[in-house]
């Protein structure tokens, strides 16, 4: 049996995943890397995408919108906004968040807001995220 390394997934609400598993990928700020037991230890920036984790031959995924990422004595652990399994996500409500967003957008450029394109471009970003993730499940 290969090693495992222990995953914990934690948002504002509580653990979202605790479990031992063989390979986990994550959307880092500056790309994305993969973890396997025994990393070196280091920090990341989490952005909005999927996080990967494969158990016992089974890929599972889930969406994660920003936060942070700790790897240190064969355990990793997240520390994000928001996290949801693909089964969990409500795709006509990310496909209504989708298309509010691109409207929001569409207006901020129009009015050259960057606070509101912020957040617009944040908004579309999550549902975008959700709706691949839950497209896999």
């Amino acid at each position: 049996m290969a090693e495992k390394i222990k995953l914990e997934v934690v948002t504002p609400k509580g653990a979202v995943i605790s479990e031992d598993v063989d390979i986990v990928t994550a959307p880092g700020i500056a790309g994305e890397f993969g973890v396997l037991a025994n990393h070196a230890p280091f920090l990341s920036t989490i952005k909005i995408g999927s996080l990967i984790y494969k158990k016992d031959g089974t890929e599972n995924e889930l969406m994660v919108s920003g936060g942070f990422c700790e790897v240190s004595n064969n355990k990793i652990t997240f520390l994000v906004e928001s996290a949801e399994l693909g089964h969990e996500i409500d795709v006509d409500r990310a496909l209504q968040a989708k298309e509010r967003a691109e409207k929001r957008l569409l207006q901020a450029r129009e009015r050259q807001e960057k606070v509101d394109r912020a957040r617009a471009e944040a908004a579309l970003q999550r549902a975008l995220a959700r709706l691949k993730v839950s497209k896999r499940q």
